[in-house]
């Protein structure tokens, strides 16, 4: 792994880190584990402020070169929004965004943002952190299960939960 690698919570009213933000975003989802398209303009334009108005949203970043002043050398994305587990009464983080460059991946760069991820979730006082990944994302379901990462399941007999979605218009 790079020795120069810096990983950062991110600073949305850092420009540096708003554009790296962007980039990297703009990359995942243009990835076919991001859906194979292009964030929208409206997307690019907002996202960074729309973070930075949600007080329960953080991200990290991972730059190649030891310094996280150049968007340019971005590598590295970890969106996290906060939820609520109300089994716990405690707050809950869940990752929405993981993304590593292809030429990063494997060096495990991933895993060192999850560390700082669970490092943030835990000063909050969460209980448990959160994601959903693709079946097909060999790579991504290795990672989540080295660190840690479990199917959810209250009860055996009753089998994983499924996540869903309702596209509102």
């Amino acid at each position: 792994m790079d020795a120069q690698l810096c990983i950062v919570q991110a600073d949305y009213a850092n420009p540096a880190h708003a554009d790296a933000l962007v980039r990297m975003l703009d990359a995942y989802a243009q990835d076919p584990m991001g859906g194979g398209e292009r964030l929208s303009e409206f997307a690019r334009t907002h996202v960074v402020a729309a973070l930075a108005a949600r007080p329960f949203a953080f991200s990290i970043l991972a730059f190649a070169g030891g310094t996280d002043d150049d968007a340019s050398k971005a590598v590295g994305l970890v969106n996290c929004i906060e939820g609520f587990s109300t089994f716990a009464c405690r707050p809950l983080i869940n990752i929405h965004d993981l993304a590593v460059l292809p030429g990063y991946r494997g060096q495990r760069i991933g895993e060192r943002m999850l560390e700082r991820v669970e490092a943030i979730a835990c000063e909050r006082g969460a209980c448990k952190l959160t994601l959903e990944v693709l079946q097909g994302n060999q790579g991504a379901r290795r990672l989540y299960q080295r660190v840690g990462f479990a199917n959810y399941e209250l009860d055996p007999t009753m089998g994983q939960a499924q996540f869903l979605q309702k596209w509102l218009t």
